[in-house]
């Protein structure tokens, strides 16, 4: 189960790690031996199960041998037991009290080796050793449950000792967190999105919903964990960009230790006394955020009711009261894909059908006074803004009604089309973002309303130049495609805005770029698919093009990746799933329905978009 998903399950995995299975439950068993000597052994992977049965680990056996005690410890980690607790066993008394499994989790290409050490200081001796664990790491996931790529080797050490009382090995001396290999990962966590709102609304406007990825453990009651990490506030990287309606410090009322719908499939979440501070208005926000976190949890959540500390109900609200709460990116349903013809005129077709013949849009942009090389429209569909063929004017006019074009509402130095202005993109709040690719003037620039004065965005950490650029539906990230050394990367930064007093233009700022795609080392063309979800089309090194889903934390969701294409150049995505992807590939304008294959629209024509 993902964030923002397709469906689909999962590679099954070999392994050996499986001792029996017997009423649901399959027992990972810490019995494999290991000699006390220098080799190197590998901690297998355990096998995948389905999604219903539970997997629990063995306590350490009768006089296991040191290296059994750290096999086994680790495949512990790998089981379904909510707490630990069997993995505690393999641990000394002190180090099972001060260990910290939810500090971290280091995920590995492949299970931890292990080694013996010997000789390391003076700490081994007939009742002591030390282990070495070592692999490529993969990704890490902290104490907030959010997700971060990861490269390079990683090596720590397990201390054993012999209890001088029962002769038996425990391991004493451990780091904190856990450590497992991706495939263990993949089966024991799922991707769900928290929901925030934006913080930089202006007065009066629908709040925004932004989507927060974290990771929990799939099979380890996940709608408790997931409302729990709600109420702990958004991750460090998209904190500065939004706000929670839950007061501060807010958590489940003591003694709350699972939450379940009832069979009407409501959720009652009783809360501690600190809600109370929240008002009506407030309340109907926090079962927003909540309504929002868990529409991809089974079971299904189809209405939320919050509890005071003395069991009073603050407030009750349905999923269909919440999508008028605040604006939701992906419960938008566009009504046309744009795209260029082969006279290069904006025109459309109707979202989601199998019309096969274009319409111009009404006005200026669809009677071809200008040949357009690329094009943007805002997320209402009355507006629309294009460059030009030579990528050196950016032109703005409507599409719900005819008017002339007018003058360009910005202009680009540079000597070619790809040195010039990208294709734009209009975000929730109806302004109009593009980057100027003159080599010797290159910027980032935001139009107020597709009007105006531009404004230079600030981007400190950006280091290279921007090639593509889109613009969430909530507002408050941007991806860019950025170009440097010949390659081109994928980047999601938070979007930051600071007034700068009356009569004065705001400061405008992209903060906290991070790779999404590092498996990608030339990404071709990129769109937003989900709240928390993009699509992407690239080369891996030395690799054929291909065409994924990634997620803004830079983990890959789970399902199936979009049908190969050949030729991607540009490709087109609505936060709505349901909506097909477009693309503009050697085969012209094509389409992908939900389940089937890639489908011809047009032969010629070029730039898709759905609106954004």
């Amino acid at each position: 189960m993902g964030a923002d998903r397709d469906g689909g399950a999962r590679r099954s995995r070999p392994g050996r790690a499986v001792a029996c299975a017997a009423f649901g439950a399959v027992l990972l068993a810490g019995c494999a031996s290991m000699p006390d000597s220098g080799d190197l052994s590998d901690v297998a992977s355990t096998p995948r199960q389905d999604t219903q049965v539970r997997v629990f680990a063995m306590p350490p056996r009768e006089d296991a041998l040191p290296g059994e005690i750290v096999q086994g410890f680790l495949e512990a980690l790998t089981s379904d037991d909510p707490h630990y607790d069997t993995a505690r066993k393999y641990l000394t008394d002190d180090a099972a009290r001060t260990w910290r499994p939810e500090r971290s989790t280091t995920v590995l290409e492949t299970g931890p080796s292990i080694e013996l050490q010997r000789g390391s200081g003076g700490r081994e001796n007939a009742d002591s050793l030390t282990y070495s664990l070592s692999g490529t790491s993969v990704a890490t996931v902290d104490a907030q449950q959010a997700y971060s790529p990861a490269g390079g080797q990683y090596g720590k050490p397990v201390h054993l000792v012999r209890d001088t009382k029962t002769d038996q090995w425990r391991i004493d001396g451990l780091p904190q967190g856990i450590v497992m290999a991706k495939s263990d990962f993949q089966r024991n966590y799922m991707s769900v999105n928290k929901y925030y709102f934006a913080s930089d609304i202006a007065a009066g406007d629908q709040p925004a919903a932004v989507a927060d990825p974290v990771y929990v453990r799939e099979r380890v009651d996940p709608m408790t964990q997931v409302v729990r990490s709600l109420l702990a506030g958004p991750t460090t990287w998209l904190g500065p960009a939004v706000r929670s309606s839950f007061p501060a410090g807010t958590e489940l009322r003591k003694g709350v230790t699972s939450l379940t719908p009832d069979d009407q499939n409501r959720l009652t979440v009783p809360l501690d006394v600190t809600a109370k501070k929240a008002g009506a208005a407030r309340c109907t926000e926090m079962a927003t955020q909540l309504l929002f976190t868990l529409q991809t949890l089974t079971p299904t959540v189809d209405s939320v009711e919050l509890e005071a500390a003395d069991g009073s109900s603050l407030c009750t609200l349905g999923e269909g009261a919440a999508e008028g709460v605040a604006a939701h990116g992906s419960a938008k349903r566009p009504e046309y894909v744009y795209f260029l013809d082969d006279r290069h005129r904006l025109v459309r077709v109707p979202a989601g059908s199998s019309a096969t013949t274009p319409e111009p849009v009404p006005g200026a942009l669809g009677e071809g006074v200008k040949q357009l090389g690329s094009v943007a429209v805002s997320r209402d569909e009355h507006t629309a803004a294009g460059v030009s063929l030579d990528g050196r004017s950016l032109y703005v006019a409507s599409v719900a009604s005819s008017g002339s074009l007018g003058e360009p509402v910005l202009t680009s130095d540079g000597k070619t089309a790809d040195n010039a202005l990208t294709a734009p993109s209009w975000d929730s709040r109806g302004d109009l973002w593009v980057a100027d690719r003159d080599p010797a003037h290159t910027r980032l620039v935001l139009l107020a309303q597709g009007a105006g004065q531009p404004l230079v965005v600030r981007t400190p950490q950006l280091d290279g130049r921007i090639a593509a650029l889109r613009v969430a539906a909530d507002g408050t990230r941007i991806a860019l495609v950025v170009e440097k050394d010949g390659k081109r990367s994928l980047l999601v930064g938070r979007i930051q805005r600071l007034e700068a007093g009356p009569g004065k233009q705001p400061v405008v700022s992209v903060l906290g770029l991070r790779s999404v795609a590092p498996g990608l080392e030339d990404v071709t063309a990129m769109s937003w698919a989900g709240d928390g979800r993009l699509v992407v089309a690239g080369h891996e090194q030395g690799g054929l093009q291909q065409m994924r889903y990634v997620q803004v934390d830079g983990s890959v969701p789970e399902g199936q990746a979009p049908a190969a294409l050949t030729g991607v150049k540009q490709i087109a995505a609505s936060e709505d799933d349901r909506m097909p992807l477009v693309a503009y590939s050697e085969d012209g304008i094509v389409r992908l329905p939900s389940g089937t294959q890639w489908q011809k629209l047009v032969k010629s024509g070029s730039g898709p978009v759905y609106p954004g």
